[in-house]
């Protein structure tokens, strides 16, 4: 798949969508072990068995949420890494705010999060050898269209359209965090 509007060198440019899929995180784990390309970017539209941090479980049930994990493959020093996660958060809020008009909230370490309930969240992975990350992936989950929740988290989660009755184009946003991210990883010189 090619994503239109991509104007990054790494991040991206190897992009595969799939309908639906058990994790993200898993599948772009699976691609570093069959060495995929730094960059590399998986998409889907639904997760049945997303992750989210501390093994819980990050819902994607409805299609259109944001769902997607990439695999940075750049040694660097862990000290590089630090703050990564809030670099992230960030590069989301602004592009919800630059280009939607939504303002939302970072919880540290890896939340957005609006009037209280979870929006959408970050987990980062790394694999490290004696101090020196050697890939790094991570994975994005923002609700965007759901607007049912499982009876466990509905007092706890949202979505973009609920909060704010707006539609974004997950594609669109997923090209506009590329584009955004790689300056943030090239400015760390992690990539």
């Amino acid at each position: 798949m090619q994503l239109m509007g991509l104007n990054t060198e790494h991040l991206g440019k190897n992009c595969i969508h799939y309908e639906e899929v058990d994790s993200t995180q898993n599948r772009i784990w699976k691609l570093y072990e069959e060495d995929a390309i730094n960059g590399t970017l998986i998409i889907a539209d639904r997760q049945t068995a997303g992750i989210g941090t501390h093994g819980r479980v990050w819902h994607t049930d409805e299609a259109n949420n944001i769902a997607f994990s990439f695999l940075i493959k750049k040694e660097c020093e862990v000290s590089k890494t630090e703050g990564l996660t809030i670099g992230i958060a960030r590069v989301i809020v602004k592009i919800m705010k630059e280009k939607h008009n939504i303002l939302l909230n970072i919880k540290e370490p890896n939340d957005i999060v609006y009037n209280g309930k979870k929006i959408g969240g970050i987990l980062t992975q790394s694999k490290v050898v004696k101090n020196i990350v050697k890939c790094l992936v991570i994975g994005i989950g923002i609700n965007t269209m759901q607007q049912v929740f499982a009876k466990e988290i509905k007092d706890i989660a949202s979505s973009i359209k609920n909060e704010f009755n707006v539609e974004i184009d997950s594609k669109e946003f997923i090209v506009e965090f590329c584009n955004e991210f790689e300056k943030e990883l090239k400015n760390r010189k992690i990539l």
